[in-house]
């Protein structure tokens, strides 16, 4: 069984709060680049800059749960300040204990059932 999870953030920036986002998304690369087992981590930005999309894919459940727990810790309270959470998907096999995390942020859960990555 494939052990991968992945997901897709779709947030609004606030009025103002773009330069603020942009640098926080900075760290939030920096800092995630340490986690050996995040596999994927983009972020894409809309043309009028109002919106983001982000795409996080990681090995298992436990290394998304350590990529939101050093989240919560470091960032989430400035993220929250910058942008509205206007969708969370998730893609894959996600634990009981990541459903968890995930669902108290209105979360939508994917199960894989067809189909490959290379």
């Amino acid at each position: 069984m494939n052990e991968v999870v992945s997901w897709v953030v779709e947030v609004a920036i606030k009025p103002g709060q773009l330069n603020a986002f942009k640098g926080l998304v900075e760290e939030l690369v920096q800092s995630t680049r340490n986690e050996p087992q995040t596999v994927t981590y983009e972020y894409f930005l809309s043309a009028d800059q109002a919106s983001c999309h982000l795409y996080e894919r990681y090995a298992d459940s436990a290394a998304a749960l350590t990529h939101l727990g050093t989240f919560g810790e470091k960032f989430a309270e400035r993220f929250l300040r910058a942008v509205d959470l206007t969708r969370l998907t998730v893609y894959g096999a996600a634990s009981d204990e990541l459903k968890g995390v995930l669902g108290g942020f209105g979360a939508s859960f994917m199960s894989q059932f067809n189909g490959f990555a290379r």
